[in-house]
């Protein structure tokens, strides 16, 4: 199979993988999954449409679907509470895509049963959010 068959393949199957992730986890699983199929042509190609499909439709969809599944949030904000960790008070409207300041707010791991390696939590006007560590960037509010 040529390049370009097994690029346009690896693009139409990762452009659906990539929507609900957003731009810069959409690029690194889309550029993993594509390096596995069609070497590092691939890799590049993926990384690509995981950022540009992941970007734009990642955040619509990740709004409404979130990181955490409906069937975790109950669970996950039973284990924020009981860490009885201090709330930041962040004087801007708090909504997915808000970006913390880099001092003053404390972030903490997420337990690995959850799933979001790539995230941290932090309690922020008294909610309990997931936020990029690398931007400081709110990907989900848990209410």
């Amino acid at each position: 199979m040529n390049t370009i068959a097994v690029t346009t393949i690896v693009f139409l199957a990762l452009s659906g993988a990539a929507v609900g992730q957003g731009a810069v986890p959409g690029a690194d699983d889309g550029s993993r999954k594509a390096y596995r199929v069609a070497g590092p042509f691939g890799a590049v190609v993926g990384g690509a449409t995981g950022a540009v499909v992941g970007g734009p439709f990642g955040a619509i969809i990740g709004g409404a679907v979130g990181l955490l599944g409906v069937d975790q949030r109950p669970r996950f904000l039973e284990y924020a509470s009981r860490s009885h960790h201090d709330s930041y008070t962040y004087d801007r409207q708090l909504d997915v895509g808000a970006v913390l300041p880099d001092d003053g707010v404390t972030y903490y791991d997420i337990p690995p049963e959850y799933n979001v390696p790539l995230y941290k939590y932090a309690i922020v006007n008294g909610r309990t959010v997931l936020v990029d560590p690398r931007n400081h960037r709110v990907m989900q509010i848990i209410d």
